[in-house]
């Protein structure tokens, strides 16, 4: 009886602590972790996933289900899924800012609407590069991607007590920093422009101080900064492109994988 409850409880941790890594990251990760997916797709699709790729996983550890080092077991592939749908959410949040930043530079930032991500009320300048750069997301696959290099992962972080190490945590908070220079980098041009066509302003109310700078610089300003961000919009394929290869390395050395950085990144186990 005994030797069949062990093997019972085997079978059942080949499933379900790969589960909890898949579903950890869906969880938090981009779109998916979004408010508007209901939590019955996203544990379909975990489910779905963890049964597919089940069968080609290393051998799970040989320890009691129902014990502390199994909570610990499971405590790590939460915070290894978690990790991964974080960083992608910093990749999207990175052109939020970029929007935030130049829908309050541009006097647009007054119009404003629910984030379907966080629920939150947000510039619909942000609002709409984040519709735009989750288009891109998908586009390019980078959600397939994580896919990939979660399950790859599974290779290199193998289910036991220990996952990411600290340095990689030290290394995803700093990626925050990356990210507010990012979006100051995409969004330093608009504010530029912007400066000289206040400063041009400020030149007028001084040489004729009869003109009202209310009633004519506020429509100035935001005709001017609409075409400012239809300017903006031209190269950010080739910011999304840069932000999404520095996402690819944090999440490789994160997970340990030997990965080729490119738009079609393939992980390697090593």
């Amino acid at each position: 009886m005994h030797l069949l409850m062990s093997t019972i409880e085997q079978g059942i941790a080949g499933y379900l602590w790969p589960l909890f890594r898949i579903a950890s990251m869906l969880m938090v990760m981009a779109i998916f972790g979004a408010g508007t997916t209901p939590a019955r797709i996203r544990l379909m699709a975990a489910v779905t996933i963890t049964v597919a790729v089940s069968p080609m996983l290393p051998k799970m550890p040989e320890v009691e289900l129902f014990s502390l080092q199994s909570f610990f077991i499971t405590a790590q592939q939460v915070m290894i899924g978690t990790a991964m749908g974080f960083v992608s959410q910093m990749l999207l949040q990175t052109f939020v800012l970029t929007g935030q930043i130049i829908g309050m530079q541009t006097s647009l930032g007054f119009a404003s609407m629910v984030d379907p991500g966080s629920g939150q009320q947000v510039p619909a300048v942000g609002n709409f590069f984040l519709i735009l750069s989750t288009f891109i997301f998908l586009s390019v696959d980078g959600h397939l991607m994580m896919i990939k290099m979660l399950i790859a992962s599974f290779d290199t972080l193998p289910v036991s007590e220990t996952g990411i190490n600290i340095a990689s945590y030290r290394a995803a908070a700093d990626w925050g920093a990356y990210m507010f220079g990012a979006a100051l980098t995409m969004s330093i041009s608009a504010i530029l422009a912007l400066l000289l066509i206040n400063l041009s302003f400020g030149v007028m109310t001084r040489a004729a101080p009869q003109l009202n700078i209310f009633s004519i610089g506020f429509p100035i300003t935001m005709l001017s900064g609409l075409l400012i961000l239809w300017l903006t919009l031209s190269p950010i394929m080739a910011h999304f492109d840069e932000v999404w290869k520095a996402a690819q390395v944090l999440m490789c050395n994160m997970l340990e994988l030997q990965c080729t950085v490119n738009p079609n990144l393939v992980p390697v186990t090593r």
